[in-house]
């Protein structure tokens, strides 16, 4: 018999397995894909964004009404943790400009392998191509675990089965059926860090265009912004063929496809967030001896000349025009675009391009400080599997690896 049988050997999975068997427990990992990791390999481009480099209290901020949940896990193993930890297994890493943590080989491979080092030498044992078909829970309390050929039978089981994004990684949802069938609330899932749709021609025409530092709101129908971190984000921002991509789009992605009709969404985009109001009303002022230069030449200042050209026209105004011979109503509509163009959006780009699924097992049904079902004792879950959901910069997969090593401490 195990100790417990993790199944899943993704980032929460591999990692609860090293800290499991750390411990001299008896691990069984369980993958049905005939690899471990997959997700790790494909994530950041294959360079494997580890984490983030800020405290705990930064990651927290980052999953906004989620993070107090989270709390307990991030206290158990922080992102100097996650770091510390990963060097310790050989894997040298670098902070990057935004934060992000990655390894100094910008191999996930790298990743990947450490962490499976690190379970087996431990003398856990990890099992590929095996895939789950159900479980059930013994009068013993113990855990009855079936696959196609085999039968495994342990004293505490962790779920780490991830969630619907990237389903080629082999996250098909499996985790979810099972722990409804244990009377757990599954949160409505959708797909969250993904592209977004918009049906206007304009922004279809400024494809390949990055800004590097905007702010973007998602919006629902003609309401107010919702004071919601996962509703705005500050980075950059990729317009394409389709409509929106990069990391400001994909962060705010969630809240659009978590919306009923999607297609009522709007994306308010700050393009110079660094200026107020008052300052970009100045800036389109004739006073002070600019009345002659021409509207371009001031917007290039601080958007890209395709941008400039694109606001003139959604102002119905020439590019050409002196700041003199601006009117004013055009002035006024001016700095709103700057401040808050508005976008349509038709949806996302859902599964498919998602990078994490944002709903899954409902947080209050689960103890924040050991990752235990409060309904069914000697279930852990550790993931994405959870109804937690953060934005692109490492959150996701500390995350992961903070739920899993809780839950295989307290197995």
């Amino acid at each position: 018999m195990w100790d417990v049988i993790i199944i899943g050997g993704g980032a929460a999975g591999l990692w609860a397995a090293g800290t499991a068997s750390a411990r001299g427990l008896k691990v069984l990992v369980l993958e049905k894909n005939v690899k471990a990791g997959v997700k790790i390999l494909m994530s950041g481009g294959s360079r494997c964004n580890i984490t983030h480099h800020c405290d705990i209290t930064g990651i927290m901020e980052a999953f906004g009404n989620q993070g107090r949940f989270l709390k307990p896990a991030l206290h158990n193993l922080g992102p100097a943790d996650v770091v510390a930890e990963v060097n310790r297994w050989g894997v040298a890493t670098k902070v990057e400009e935004t934060g992000k943590v990655f390894p100094v080989s910008d191999r996930a491979l790298d990743v990947r392998d450490a962490l499976v080092r690190r379970l087996t030498d431990g003398g856990a044992r990890l099992q590929t191509g095996v895939a789950v078909q159900r479980f059930e829970r013994q009068s013993t309390g113990q855990w009855r675990v079936f696959t196609e050929g085999e039968e495994f039978v342990a004293r505490a089981l962790i779920l780490a089965t991830g969630g619907l994004s990237y389903a080629g990684c082999g996250t098909t949802g499996d985790g979810y059926p099972w722990a409804a069938a244990l009377g757990h609330k599954i949160e409505p899932t959708h797909a969250a860090l993904t592209p977004l749709l918009s049906p206007a021609v304009w922004v279809h025409e400024l494809q390949g265009l990055t800004l590097e530092d905007v702010r973007v709101t998602a919006v629902y129908g003609s309401e107010k912004p919702q004071r919601d971190p996962r509703h705005t984000s500050r980075t950059s921002l990729l317009w394409t063929h389709f409509g929106f991509s990069g990391p400001a789009a994909m962060n705010v992605s969630g809240a659009v496809s978590g919306w009923e009709e999607p297609h009522r969404a709007r994306l308010l985009v700050d393009l110079v967030p660094e200026l107020s109001e008052s300052a970009c009303a100045t800036l389109l002022d004739a006073q002070g001896g600019s009345g002659k230069r021409s509207l371009h030449s001031v917007l290039s200042q601080h958007v890209p000349r395709r941008m400039a050209e694109c606001l003139s026209v959604q102002c119905e105004v020439a590019g050409d025009v002196t700041l003199a011979e601006l009117p004013k109503r055009a002035r006024l509509k001016l700095v709103e675009s700057l401040k808050k163009l508005s976008v349509p959006l038709a949806g996302t780009r859902g599964y498919p391009k998602a990078e994490v699924t944002a709903g899954g097992v409902c947080r209050q049904e689960v103890n924040p400080h050991t990752l235990e079902s409060r309904l069914s004792p000697g279930l852990f879950f550790a993931g994405e599997i959870l109804d937690v959901d953060g934005p692109i910069g490492g959150f996701n997969f500390q995350a992961a690896f903070a739920t899993g090593h809780t839950a295989a401490t307290h197995v």
